[in-house]
Order: C-alpha cells, then structure tokens, then sequence
C-alpha cells in the first residue's frame, strides 16, 4: 500500500502572472496573505475524472484526469452488498451499467437497480459506459464517449486510491482525492454505516488529518457533523449546497458551517444566477461571505459542452469564476481546457 506522497508546492511557470491575474491581486492587497497565496493558485478538481472524454468514474477517466493536470479527482462513494465501498456517481447501476442486461430480474420494485443488492463480484462483471437517461435509454452527452465502445468496470474506492497514490510515486506528483460520501443516510436505512466504511478506507491509505491531499464531502450537514465530532476525523471537510441551501449561506449560516468544515461546494447557479437588464452578471454573497467565515469555494460543475447561457464560451465562463469571483477551486469535466485557461492567464 502507498502512502501519499509529500505535499510540493505549484509554482507559476512562464514570464509572470498575466494580466487578469494582477487585478485579482489587487483586488485581495487588504485580504489575509493566506488568501491570496490560494486565490493565485486556484485548483482544478476533475469532475468524476475527466469525464468530458471518458466515462465517468472509469480508471481510464481518472487517469487521462491526472495527465491533463487535475490537482484533485472526485470519487463519489457508494456500497456493495459486501460492504464494499466502490465509486458510482449515484445509488443506482442502471444509467451508466449495464445492468439490466446481465440481471434483468435483479431491479427492485420501482424498476431500479441498486448497487448496494449486487455483491462486488457482481458489480465487477458489468460493463460502465457514457450516462444514459433513466427512460429514453440516450446518452445525456451524445457527443462524448460512444455507450457501445470498449470496455470499462466499476472501481472500487480502495483501486482508485491506490491508482492515484502510484501515480504520485512514479510522476512525483502530489494529486489529491475529493470523494463524496453519498446518501449516508439511505444507506442506514439499509442497515450500513457507509461513513464509517469510507473513513476507515480513507485511514488506511493514510488521510488522517487536515494536512492530507483529500477533500471528504457531502450533502448532508448532519452527516457532515457526525463525521467531524462523533467520528472525529481530522480530514478537510467540505458541505455540498443542495436545494435547501438558503438558510446555510446566511453569513450566520457559513460561520456556523466553519465549525464543522473547511469549505462548500455550491453550484454554479448558486454563486451567479444571470445577467441582470444592463446586461451585468448578477453575482450572489455567497462567496465573499464564505470567505469571510475562512471557507474556500469549490463550485460545480464546468463543462464545456453545458455551458450557463449567460455566457458564450468556456473561457468567459472560467474567468467569471476563478478571477472575478475568485473562488479557490471548481469541478470541470474537461481538466486539460481548464488548465489551459490558467496557463494563459498566469495562474500555473
């Protein structure tokens, strides 16, 4: 087992920092000099691997992820029947397995399959291919990854680690994880303590405390809560903004989060909801509050091929959030065009 390699820090390449890169600077002169250390070297968390070209969740993804620069690779956690925690965006197998075609009497009575009914050894007999949609059996993004193309399993959590962490070995690398426990609460229902699972995987390959490569993240508060004073993990910790996320983000709200977590995860609609009548971005609190309450912002999810239709490109898109909001890291489907972002404007 390989135990994460020592933390080496970014530093800029080329000529200086560019030229957006300065106003942000600028902008921060009065902020606490931490800040600024991580405004000027935002990060970039590939969502569910590099999910724009492979699918996602996939090793495959997840390695072309970590060749295209990603700083951190998301895993989103769910369990096996065997308690296995392996990585599937969500509690079902149907829309990225195929799973009605190896078990078709397996679903249950709401004409779902269920990771957590099929063993590992199950689970590892399926083929993963592009997300589908749930009814019309169409691929969400008809213009990635073909569904009928080459062969892909579903990942454990402990594979996926492990691929990382030697990755780090043999490039020198210091990649981090970001996994997502998912439905914690579902899961006790079933009758497992899928947080407890995780953590203990995560201590095994050793991330045991707040200077460790992982982001643990969640939707759930209480979960989150449990995690931090029952559990009492050391690890970084960041609540996922979900609908209900209103009375989270109050500057009450995000002081009381920073008891329990170091950051949020909101989405890109909650930080920018549009364009107002002059045509300006109307740009929320949330992020100037976190920073306030000392979170960092990761907000979800960049992808090229969905963009916000209050922007016209990719590149307007990134530059609305990491330089005029300046928020510390995002989630993109597409590493190498969001690395090639920061590289143009001095940033890496």
């Amino acid at each position: 087992m390989l135990s994460p390699s020592p933390s080496r820090p970014s530093l800029g390449k080329g000529s200086g920092l560019g030229f957006f890169a300065v106003l942000l600077l600028l902008s921060l002169l009065s902020a606490d000099p931490a800040l600024i250390q991580a405004q000027t070297t935002p990060i970039i968390i590939s969502h569910r691997g590099a999910s724009g070209y492979l699918p996602e969740h996939t090793l495959a993804a997840k390695v072309l992820a970590y060749g295209m620069g990603a700083d951190y690779i998301e895993q989103d956690v769910v369990l096996t029947a065997d308690n296995i925690p392996v990585v599937l965006h969500d509690i079902h197998l149907d829309t990225v397995t195929d799973v009605k075609e190896k078990y078709p009497d397996r679903s249950r009575d709401d004409g779902r399959f269920y990771a957590i009914d099929f063993t590992l050894a199950e689970i590892k007999t399926l083929r993963v291919h592009e997300r589908t949609d749930i009814r019309s059996g169409s691929a969400i993004y008809p213009d990635r990854f073909p569904t009928d193309k080459s062969t892909f399993a579903v990942p454990t959590l402990a594979e996926e680690i492990e691929l990382i962490q030697g990755l780090n070995q043999s490039t020198g690398k210091n990649v981090g994880i970001y996994p997502e426990i998912k439905n914690p609460a579902w899961h006790r229902e079933q009758g497992k303590d899928i947080s407890v699972i995780v953590l203990k995987t995560l201590t095994d390959y050793g991330y045991t405390n707040e200077n460790s490569k992982v982001y643990l993240q969640c939707f759930d508060p209480d979960e989150l809560k449990r995690i931090r004073f029952e559990l009492k993990t050391r690890i970084k910790l960041v609540q996922l903004l979900g609908q209900n996320f209103k009375t989270m983000v109050t500057p009450q709200g995000l002081q009381g989060l920073s008891s329990y977590v170091q950051g949020i995860g909101p989405s890109i609609w909650h930080l920018v909801t549009g364009k107002n009548e002059a045509g300006h971005f109307n740009i929320t609190s949330i992020a100037k509050n976190a920073r306030a309450a000392g979170l960092v912002v990761h907000p979800y999810t960049f992808r090229v091929d969905a963009l916000p239709p209050y922007v016209e490109n990719y590149s307007d898109l990134l530059q609305l959030f990491y330089i005029d909001i300046g928020v510390e890291g995002l989630f993109t489907d597409f590493p190498d065009r969001t690395m090639g972002f920061l590289k143009k404007n001095g940033l890496r």
